[in-house]
Order: structure tokens, then C-alpha cells, then sequence
């Protein structure tokens, strides 16, 4: 590049500095800058010489714009992931979907491609694998439906010049970090090529009202790769979430600009795709042990849905100086918090014992209404103590030892008593304002953690 002519564009948030900076003045990020060729200027709207186009044609009344959702949406086939778009695939919006390599962005893409295919065609644009490598992958999810093409291409000016020419229904890029601009002087991937590619993109879907789902590659911190504007530009933000080491995926969306973000899909990773998990409870609590102490069940809100999962707390006699406390699946510093009620406001000695905590699954449970299923754990772990296998659990615990309200009481409730639990203890206040006899399940309220422990000894 040209000594004077480059620009230096933080890949965090794509920022630009006519010099090299350390530190992303910002977004706070170090060694983010990357030189790159600047994109020639458009001619200024003050210029005599461009002819100012009239859009007064184009007002229209809000009244009379038709939005029938069932006119503008496309349903996927996979009910999980229409929860999370809000009722479907909206006509010309663009979804990014973002994941670590190999969580399975690319397969979640595929397998809606068998069900889309029957009603519309999809174009399947991939940057990173060849077509034949698509058919094999396709054939062993058991897609092959007649209205999907396929197309290995990385010039985003040749793809959407297809996108106006062959017009079909759906178009969906593997991945927005492989796409490149030949008129852009820089690599694929780079902050300049991903914003231009996004907003070319963009233009075509608004225009010709095609959706586009766009795969997003994401950094070391989780985060989607690229400039931060490239979330601003899209509508609709979707992460694909899970551990190597279990089967279970969740689909997250942290923007939706048609639907709620407060949904979530579960899916079950098997040999032959993603299968849907319509009641997550009901696989996290199956094989769960009856007749082990330091178990109990806790109930958490993932968006609107209650979710069930097992805690399992190990108490144990520490052969070093300092304890160790070890927390998978629930906040460590929060851990440290209950051990410290408890040996205060309770009078129980954990200063030699280990303390080892797990959310069976691989959920994480990052809400404070675990934090009474946490503590009715380590006390069952300390006694030696079995919980009943027909209790459950939820509140949280404040420094005073008392059991502060929660939300969305009744839905929890409602998740345990399906799923045939046959006790709930949970805080006393949340009780205000429900009627017990609505209800099968034995509704425990409790003002503190003592009242909590008495509970289970009975």
C-alpha cells in the first residue's frame, strides 16, 4: 500500500485512524488495527452536478401497508428455531448466525433447506466448501429436495447479480468472513470487506425482499468476528451456543428487530443432525439419582421458558491449606457469596472443607433463583442429607440468610408440576398473590434459609 493512503481499522468495532494505535481509542481493544486501502468517497450531496431524487411517491400511510405475518414470513420446519426468529423467517430481513467452528451453523442451515425447499427455492452460497462437498453433507441429513441450488463463490457482486437474475425465495452465505468486493483492496475477512459485503447484501434483500441468512464466523471471546456494525446492519442477531463434550445446543438471539429476544431453541446434536428438544427439562433431569445426597432440582427462566436442571454439590474433607471451590455451570464468585451465609448466618465450619459444585448438562445458571437450590445442595452434601427426588427449588438468597421474591413464579411452578414434582419451596413473598389450591403441587414458602433447611429434614 501507499505510504499516506492507507487507513488503519480497529477489527473490534471498525473504527478508523489515519495512524497505527495499540489501543483502540474506542472500544478499549489492544492490537485491533489493521491497515487497509480507504474506500473512495461518494460525491458529496451538495454537489451541483447530482440530481436529487424525489421520493415523495414513496410516503405512504402506516394504515395502508399489509403486514399479514402470514403473507411475510417463511416457516423453517424446525419449531425451535421460528420460536427464536419470532413465527418465522421474515421477507427480506437478514439473520446472522453466529457460532464457534463446529457447534453446527452450517447443519442448522442445511436441514431447513429440506423443509424451505417444498414450498420455495433456496439458493445455499458457500465460500468455504465446494458443492460437492455440500451434496455429501447433505446426504447424510437426508436433505435433497428439488428447489435448492447450490453455488461455491466468493465475489458478493457476482452473487447478488445471481440473486436478481435466477430470483429465488431464500438466499443463505456461508460464511460473510469468506465473501470479498473486487473493487475493496483488501483480504477476505477484514473489517472493510465484511462491512461491504453486509451492505451489499443488505441492498439486495431490502430491494428484491429476499432474506438472507448470513453464518458469522466469531473471535476468541465469543463475540462475531467483524466490526461491530455489521450487528447494527443486520436485523436479527442469532447465536449458536454448547460444549464439545455434550449434545446439546442452544440458539440464543440477541437482536430481533420482529420478534422477542427473550426465546430460546434447544436442539440435541445426533449422528444424523440437529434434532428438536421440545422439553429440555424432561433430558436434563433424565437419570438423575434418587438416593445421593448433595442433589437438588432448581428452576431457571431461559427467556420466557422455565428449564429444569440438576445442581449436585460435593462437600469434602480438603487435604490443603486452603479450601478449594470449584463451580461448572453456576458463577464462582456467587458460590463464594452463599458458602459465606452459610457459615455466618447458619454457624456451619466450611473453612476445611472443599466445596464442588455442577450443573448437570452443561446448562449454566446465571439467574439468583439458583441460588437456593445451590444452598439446599451444599447443606445436603455437609449432612450427608438425601433431598427428596419430588422437591424442588428456587429463590434468592440475600447476605442476611433470607429468601428474597422472584419472577415469573407461576410459570415455574406451573414446569414443576408437569413435570411431577410433587413440593416446591421457594420464598414466602413470592407466594403473595397466588392461590395454592390452583396448583397439585405443595407450595413451601420460606422466609430464610434455616426455615429452607428444616423443610427438606422433614
Amino acid at each position: 500500500m501507499a505510504k499516506g493512503k492507507s487507513v488503519y481499522v480497529c477489527t473490534g468495532c471498525g473504527y478508523e485512524s489515519s495512524k497505527w494505535n495499540g489501543k483502540c481509542p474506542n472500544c478499549g481493544e489492544w492490537n485491533t488495527f489493521e491497515e487497509t486501502a480507504p474506500i473512495a468517497a461518494a460525491p458529496s450531496a451538495r454537489s451541483k452536478s447530482r440530481a436529487v431524487r424525489d421520493i415523495s411517491d414513496n410516503i405512504v400511510k402506516i394504515r395502508s401497508v399489509n403486514a399479514r405475518a402470514q403473507e411475510v414470513r417463511y416457516k423453517t420446519g424446525l419449531g425451535e428455531l421460528d420460536r427464536v426468529l419470532g413465527g418465522g423467517l421474515v421477507k427480506g430481513s437478514i439473520v446472522l448466525l453466529g457460532g464457534e467452528p463446529g457447534i453446527g451453523k452450517s447443519t442448522l442451515l442445511l436441514q431447513i433447506c429440506e423443509y424451505l425447499g417444498k414450498q420455495c427455492s433456496v439458493l445455499y452460497v458457500s465460500g468455504e466448501e465446494s458443492v460437492k462437498q455440500i451434496k455429501l453433507r447433505a446426504e447424510r441429513l437426508g436433505v435433497n429436495s428439488d428447489d435448492l441450488y447450490l453455488v461455491s463463490e466468493n465475489d458478493a457482486e457476482a452473487i447478488c447479480e445471481a440473486v436478481v437474475k435466477e430470483e429465488p425465495d431464500i438466499v443463505m452465505i456461508d460464511s460473510i468472513q469468506t465473501m470479498t468486493i473486487q473493487s475493496v483492496a483488501s483480504s477476505a475477512g477484514s473489517v472493510t470487506q465484511v462491512r461491504e459485503c453486509t451492505n451489499l447484501f443488505l441492498h439486495t434483500a431490502k430491494s428484491r425482499e429476499v432474506p438472507f441468512i448470513i453464518v458469522g464466523h466469531v473471535n476468541k471471546d465469543g463475540a462475531i468476528a467483524g466490526p461491530k456494525v455489521l450487528e447494527h446492519v443486520v436485523d436479527a442477531v442469532l447465536y449458536f451456543e454448547g460444549q464439545r463434550n455434550f449434545s446439546y445446543r442452544i440458539l440464543r438471539a440477541v437482536k430481533n428487530r420482529f420478534g422477542s429476544t427473550n426465546e430460546i431453541g434447544v436442539f440435541d446434536m445426533r449422528s444424523k443432525g440437529l434434532a428438536e428438544v421440545p422439553n429440555p427439562s424432561q433430558l436434563l433431569l433424565s437419570g438423575r439419582p434418587t438416593d445421593v445426597s448433595g442433589c437438588c432440582v432448581a428452576c431457571v427462566m431461559e427467556g420466557s421458558r422455565p428449564i429444569l436442571a440438576e445442581v449436585q454439590a460435593l462437600v469434602t474433607k480438603s487435604t490443603f491449606s486452603a479450601p478449594r471451590r470449584t463451580s461448572d455451570g453456576f458463577d464462582y464468585n456467587r458460590l463464594y457469596l452463599i458458602i459465606a451465609v452459610l457459615e455466618k448466618r447458619l454457624g456451619f465450619y466450611l473453612g476445611g472443607l472443599d466445596v464442588y459444585v455442577n450443573v448437570v448438562g452443561g446448562m449454566t445458571l446465571d439467574e439468583p433463583a439458583a441460588d437456593l437450590s445451590i444452598a439446599l445442595a451444599i447443606y445436603s452434601g455437609l449432612r450427608d442429607l438425601v433431598v427428596d427426588e419430588k422437591t424442588i427449588a428456587f429463590g434468592e438468597v440475600g447476605l442476611g440468610g433470607e429468601l428474597r421474591a422472584i419472577s415469573y413464579t407461576e410459570q415455574r411452578i406451573s414446569e414443576a408440576e408437569r413435570m411431577g414434582f410433587e413440593r416446591c419451596i421457594l420464598p414466602a413473598q413470592s407466594l403473595r398473590g397466588i392461590n395454592k389450591q390452583d396448583y397439585t403441587i405443595k407450595l413451601i414458602g420460606a422466609k430464610n434459609l434455616r426455615q429452607a433447611f428444616d423443610e427438606i429434614e422433614k
